[in-house]
């Protein structure tokens, strides 16, 4: 139980002072608040005293003995006939009394009685119940509390209750503020001051935050169950903004990565505060704590980075739920199917329940019962009244190892025994959870055959979880819980329809003014449980098996060629002689660029960068007009051509690198032979500018800015001459508005395009039919290719923007906003080496969304690259 293990952590979190107690927040009402305690003395008939605490509560007084072998004794504030101040006795004749509190009651509960955790005990009647307190001069304001909390018990609309209380906790924080002489360091500067409670699973705590430079601190307003709560901010890992009872009011932080289990879980009482103590600790930890998304933690775990475990976790936090609120605890997929089988069989897809169905879906009989009530329904119908996810569901499962949860919620009772689950944990607390009808008493659990105890059952459900078949399919149950089926006619389609209430968004609680009804509305909803935010919109895609690769690339400069090589690499191997280690050991080494040599022949921004096999020549275009040779052995420039007087806007290597392909603003594309030193051929393709072209296997694709991509049959230009008539259109792909940008996958089976409305569009090579169109970007997109697997394609844009999109889905997976524009880039699936209008080369790790090294490079924009299967970049 997430809530029941939490972790010590001495380093981020100091206690400075701790209640002894068998008291518990879990013995108040819901929704009840803990005042304040004074030490003081039950007073029964003759002589007899019990020490104990007298715990002022919003709707009870309680007092809870020193000897645990006495009951913790609640007596319910509205049940009180009459509460009033004795005075001290002063008879000389007999012992002195001091001033007492009196109360007459009509009911008193029992709690723990004998130290045992068991049902509360009700003991009705007339009773009176006096109580001296250790410092008499408290005891005046104790009546005159408690009166003040009696009337409000006494209200008869639950509005009027609520709000009376909540003004006399308003009061008490008012007049009260957080002790400075807790802070841990003297240096400590404090940054903000306020009012917040601490959340737990079904009670909440109030008291005052301090937010200093170097910790966050948390003091109850009661001194419970701390003095003071202490966070240090440098161990903060993770922080989420909750919705609180459908307010944005809560804050959750973590000093751990991958845990289920927060540090603390504040709520403000006004969104304002809460951004507040958001913004200033995600700005004080931004250069250790990355912000991740849902689509980047899917990419982390597609690549096999994190465990299926890991990624629920992590989607469950960004869906707002927390193992803190039972309303919105963490939900997971339930995955076996078999429980009567004497071996599970992993292997066998029969063992798992279908995740491509909600559980309230999987018996076709009952299905049908449940339709035909929802078509019979009015407006708005839902197939399922109860939700998967509610307090009562949660600790229905956990009563074993949380019984004083389940009597906190069900009022000192746990369920009937018939009704009690019988599938999971041990009675490791002996608790008496009664007797069934059948005679026999509930107890263990009973586990099905393939379990020989509860360590194996837990053990092989996390084997299931991890197994090949969840890891197939796991997307669908997201689809459904956090994705595009979770509402609307998707839902509608997957019988996934739960009651409106159920929703994020379906009510406005704050637009209800009669108080009873917004309290009547809130229970409901809390009762009913919360559908998770939804967090995507489109497909999830399918988990990939890891693999690792390289591409080619390298960088260079506004009108400047560069050459930048890792130490480690030999720079004259060839493609052929690379193994998948090595090139994987490339990329390893690609923040170890050194600059060689730079070299400045082009006059304006270079445009595209070609080189030979065996790295002999290196061709360049310029918005200068003119394309390039750089003989590597001579280092220096040796030809200079010039096709017209516009700017050419890419270049590429054709078979055999005898003949290198320009592109132009002329909406041409020239062809040069190498060996002949000419202008081999002209393509007049386009109406408008040619702004970039791929190659393979014959085929040449053009993209301009007339919005079309061009397919053309274009064979290897070996001979000295060629006629125009062999450049035979196959296809032309519609664009919604200029082409800026086009690219091919390693297999040649996919083409990518990036538009100036922000639009990339991934093609069928094969049927030219548009796979995916997703508008990812606000501004042109500049740069667009696929990863080596061909999974994915990253794109660049004039928004600032790298945008990683799935092939399958169309969903976009990862988006990371860089400082400045970044024009060019290489990548290998996770990570990026681009260039933008510093003239640094940024190294970028997708998978935590971070700049891992900024290398210095140019003194202008970067605006083209190149990089050799080697990753020498240049």
């Amino acid at each position: 139980m997430a809530f029941l293990h939490r972790r010590e952590r001495k380093k981020e979190r100091i206690c400075l002072h701790s209640e002894e107690s068998w008291f518990s927040l879990l013995l108040l009402d819901l929704e009840e608040y803990y005042f304040e305690q004074h030490t003081a003395h039950h007073i029964s008939t003759g002589p007899r005293k019990v020490r104990g605490s007298l715990k002022i509560c919003s709707r009870s007084l309680i007092f809870d003995p020193d000897d645990f072998r006495e009951p913790i004794v609640k007596i319910p504030l509205r049940d009180c006939k009459k509460i009033a101040f004795v005075e001290k006795e002063k008879n000389p004749f007999a012992d002195p009394r001091p001033s007492a509190v009196c109360v007459s009651c009509a009911q008193a509960i029992y709690i723990k009685e004998g130290n045992v955790i068991a049902p509360y005990r009700n003991e009705r009647g007339p009773q009176k119940w006096t109580f001296q307190l250790e410092v008499c001069s408290k005891t005046e304001d104790v009546v005159q509390t408690l009166l003040q909390l009696h009337r409000a018990s006494c209200l008869d609309k639950l509005g009027d209750q609520a709000a009376m209380i909540a003004a006399n906790l308003q009061s008490r924080l008012a007049r009260t503020s957080f002790d400075k002489n807790c802070f841990q360091s003297l240096t400590e500067r404090p940054h903000m001051e306020c009012a917040a409670e601490m959340v737990l699973p079904l009670v909440c705590n109030p008291g005052h935050i301090c937010i200093t430079d170097e910790s966050l601190y948390f003091q109850p307003l009661n001194g419970y169950p701390e003095q003071v709560i202490q966070i240090k901010l440098q161990g903060v890992r993770r922080i989420y903004k909750r919705r609180h009872a459908l307010r944005p009011l809560g804050l959750e932080l973590f000093c751990t990565e991958n845990d289920v289990c927060s540090d603390i879980y504040l709520k403000f009482y006004s969104p304002a505060d809460r951004d507040e103590v958001y913004y200033y600790m995600a700005s004080f930890l931004e250069n250790h704590m990355a912000e991740h998304t849902a689509e980047s933690y899917m990419l982390q775990w597609q690549r096999g980075l994190l465990s299926n475990y890991q990624y629920l976790l992590h989607l469950n936090n960004l869906a707002d739920r927390s193992s803190n609120d039972l309303s919105q605890y963490p939900v997971f997929p339930w995955i076996i199917a078999d429980y009567s089988s004497a071996q599970l069989d992993m292997t066998n897809a029969a063992t798992f329940r279908d995740l491509s169905k909600p559980v309230g879906a999987l018996n076709r009989e009952r299905l049908d019962r449940l339709l035909s009530r929802y078509r019979a329904m009015p407006d708005p119908p839902f197939m399922y009244g109860s939700h998967y996810s509610s307090p009562g569901y949660v600790l229905f499962y956990l009563v074993r190892v949380a019984p004083e949860h389940m009597l906190c919620l069900q009022n000192g009772r746990y369920d009937h025994p018939d009704r009690m689950f019988n599938r999971f944990l041990e009675n490791k607390l002996g608790l008496d959870l009664g007797r069934k009808q059948n005679g026999s008493f509930v107890g263990d659990v009973i586990l099905p055959p393939w379990a020989t105890d509860v360590g194996d059952f837990l053990q092989k459900h996390r084997a299931a979880l991890e197994g090949q078949f969840v890891s197939e399919n796991l997307h669908r149950w997201i689809d459904l819980v956090f994705g595009y089926k979770q509402r609307g006619s998707e839902a509608v389609a997957a019988h996934n329809v739960f009651h409106p209430l159920t929703y994020e968004g379906s009510t406005d609680l704050e637009s209800i003014e009669d108080p009873d009804q917004r309290i009547a509305m809130l229970t409901q909803i809390l009762e009913f449980g919360q559908t998770p935010k939804q967090l995507f919109t489109s497909p999830h895609p399918q988990r990939i098996t890891p693999r690792f690769h390289s591409m080619s690339r390298s960088p260079s400069s506004s009108s400047a060629l560069g050459e930048l090589s890792p130490a480690s690499q030999c720079e004259d191997s060839s493609f052929e002689d690379l193994t998948e280690e090595s090139r994987k050991l490339g990329w390893a080494n690609i923040g170890n660029l050194k600059l060689v040599r730079s070299h400045k022949i082009h006059k304006e921004a270079v445009t595209g960068i070609a080189v030979t096999r065996d790295g002999a020549a290196i061709f360049s275009t310029s918005q200068d007009s003119t394309l390039k040779m750089f003989s590597k052995e001579m280092k220096e420039f040796q030809r200079s051509i010039s096709f017209s007087n516009m700017a050419l806007s890419s270049c590429l290597m054709l078979a055999e690198c005898k003949t290198v392909a320009c592109s132009s603003w002329d909406n041409n594309v020239y062809f040069y032979s190498i060996p002949y030193g000419r202008r081999q051929d002209t393509l007049m393709g386009h109406d408008d500018a040619v702004s970039q072209m791929c190659w393979l296997e014959e085929r040449l694709y053009t993209a301009s800015w007339d919005s079309t991509v061009k397919v053309w049959h274009c064979p290897s230009m070996n001979s000295s001459s060629h006629k125009r008539s062999q450049f035979e259109l196959l296809a032309e792909l519609e664009h919604d508005s200029g082409v800026n940008t086009v690219g091919l996958n390693a297999a040649g089976t996919l083409c990518c395009s990036g538009c100036k409305d922000g639009c990339v569009t991934i093609w069928d090579s094969d049927s030219y039919v548009a796979l995916q169109q997703v508008h990812c970007h606000s501004g042109t997109v500049h740069r667009v290719a696929f990863s080596p697997d061909s999974r994915h394609v990253l794109s660049v844009g004039a928004d600032s923007c790298m945008k990683v999109t799935d092939v399958q889905t169309g969903m976009v997976m990862s988006s990371v906003k860089a400082e400045e524009e970044q024009r060019c880039f290489c990548w290998d699936g996770s990570s990026v080496l681009c260039g933008g209008q510093s003239g640094d080369l940024l190294l970028w790790d997708l998978l935590s969304n971070t700049v891992s090294q900024r290398i210095p490079a140019h003194s202008g924009a970067v605006t083209a690259m190149w990089m050799n299967e080697l990753c020498t970049p240049r």
